[in-house]
């Protein structure tokens, strides 16, 4: 099977897939290496971008999905006539930096670092799928803690968590 064949079943997979699909299941369906496959899926992204489409593949860490490409954004609303989603408050995206840089870590670190109460934050990014709890620690009332999910990796266009800008912790 050549590299086109290859790329045109992924995309196909691609779209017909609700979840964001592994590379492993991808290798799997191609019957190639993982290595091999990690060199198609880059080749497919790169692609995608300097084609100038409307679609775009979104990797986060080692899972694909086909998304729309933002500059569409506008005309895909007026199409469908769906409202435009609320972004995120000044106190959930503080809340959400906080998680991506810190994680895993609980309210209180949280709080500790923005001088003021998460709840609501919290409440609202897990509502959102951007951040998950990730268990909790041995202290005192067995307190959460949080980290981000692929969904958020998605939503910012990062592959993985080493793409965050730099930041002095």
């Amino acid at each position: 099977m050549g590299e086109d064949e290859m790329m045109a079943i992924v995309e196909a997979i691609l779209f017909v897939s609700d979840e964001a699909v592994s590379l492993a299941d991808i290798s799997s369906l191609l019957g190639i290496e993982h290595k091999a496959c990690a060199k198609l899926m880059d080749k497919m992204i790169e692609r995608f971008e300097g084609a100038g489409r409307g679609l775009k593949i979104l990797k986060a860490n080692d899972t694909f999905r086909l998304a729309t490409c933002p500059s569409c954004k506008e005309y895909i609303e007026r199409f469908t006539g769906l409202p435009r989603e609320k972004g995120l408050s000044r106190s959930s995206f503080e809340t959400l930096s906080i998680i991506a840089y810190h994680q895993p870590v609980t309210r209180l670190q949280i709080e500790k670092l923005k001088g003021t109460s998460c709840a609501y934050s919290l409440d609202i990014l897990l509502k959102k799928g951007l951040i998950i709890e990730k268990g909790r620690i041995e202290a005192i009332g067995r307190p959460i803690q949080y980290g981000t999910t692929d969904q958020f990796l998605r939503c910012f266009g990062f592959s993985s968590l080493k793409d965050l800008p730099a930041f002095d912790k």
